[in-house]
């Protein structure tokens, strides 16, 4: 990602964009109950929505997003909440510092990057859990979301992305999101065995 994109991100968080989604994914508000409270990392984080949740769950959480103005807007919710979240400012495209560490749970909602999807499972922990909810490329075009299929997963990709990993759960097509939209999505809920 360029500086051009870094600024373009900026610029929408100024500009109020998603500053309704204060509310967390419904994927993972719907897989919570299955997770193992611990580390956990939420990769484009926005605003911090799902970091704050798992924050609130107990989760120990790392926060990373390329957008510093979208990251300082989280940092001020964690603030009001007495919340405390490591906030990484970093893009995942370009100069991502991989964690030397593990997680029990990593977390991608609406980032599509198969160059960062397949690092995912080493940075698990033992019985760690994937939760990744994408844009999935869609032949009508009818949904919400991205107009390029640059920024939606091809069917199966996230299946590939995961083989190593046990599939708990998995899902692609179309989902209404709470505003009444449809948009069409793949998810997956996957899990490092414990052996």
């Amino acid at each position: 990602m360029s500086a051009e994109d870094r600024e373009k991100w900026d610029q929408r968080y100024r500009e109020g964009a998603y500053a309704s989604r204060n509310y967390p994914s419904e994927f993972l508000r719907n897989r919570a109950d299955l997770l193992n409270v611990g580390r956990a990392m939420d990769l484009a984080c926005g605003m911090g929505r799902n970091a704050i949740y798992l924050a609130e769950l107990g989760f120990e959480v790392d926060a990373v997003d390329v957008s510093l103005v979208g990251l300082e807007i989280a940092r001020e919710k964690t603030k009001e909440r007495r919340l405390s979240i490591q906030w990484l400012n970093e893009d995942l495209l370009s100069d991502w510092t991989i964690p030397d560490q593990q997680y029990d749970l990593i977390l991608m909602i609406r980032f599509v990057s198969s160059e960062v999807l397949v690092k995912l499972p080493q940075l698990l922990a033992r019985g760690g859990a994937l939760i990744i909810e994408e844009h999935l490329q869609w032949p009508q075009g009818n949904v919400v979301g991205p107009s390029s299929n640059r920024f939606r997963v091809k069917p199966g990709e996230l299946i590939e992305g995961c083989k190593e990993l046990d599939v708990l759960f998995h899902y692609e097509g179309l989902v209404e999101e709470p505003d009444g939209s449809m948009a069409a999505l793949a998810q997956i809920h996957a899990k490092k065995s414990n052996g």
